[in-house]
């Protein structure tokens, strides 16, 4: 579901036709990295694909992955640890943030 507060990023707006050939892999690739859970584009009502720009980012990443001769089963590991990574940086930044905010800032000798 789409709300105001969805990143433009995020939005589902290439077909299937279009990811492909902005993203140089086939739509029936395209397909099975989706069934392997590589990602989950959008959906219409109807049941359409709809790809967005940050699927557009995982599948080069994904390709990036297979040409360096890893395999799908290894390249959703390597995604899923990514996105962990990203999201314990962004706590960590969001700690210190807080702690810097509450704390006086000592002085250095």
């Amino acid at each position: 579901m789409v709300n105001e507060s969805t990143p433009r990023s995020r939005l589902g707006v290439y077909g299937i036709s279009v990811a492909s050939e902005l993203s140089g892999i086939d739509p029936q690739t395209l397909r099975l990295y989706e069934q392997r859970g590589l990602l989950t584009p959008a959906r219409t009502e109807g049941g359409t694909r709809r790809y967005s720009d940050d699927d557009l980012a995982i599948l080069q990443r994904v390709a990036e992955l297979v040409d360096a001769g890893v395999n799908l089963a290894g390249v959703a590991r390597i995604l899923s640890l990514e996105a962990d990574n990203l999201r314990l940086e962004s706590e960590n930044a969001d700690l210190r943030a807080g702690r810097e905010a509450t704390s006086p800032r000592q002085q250095v000798r």
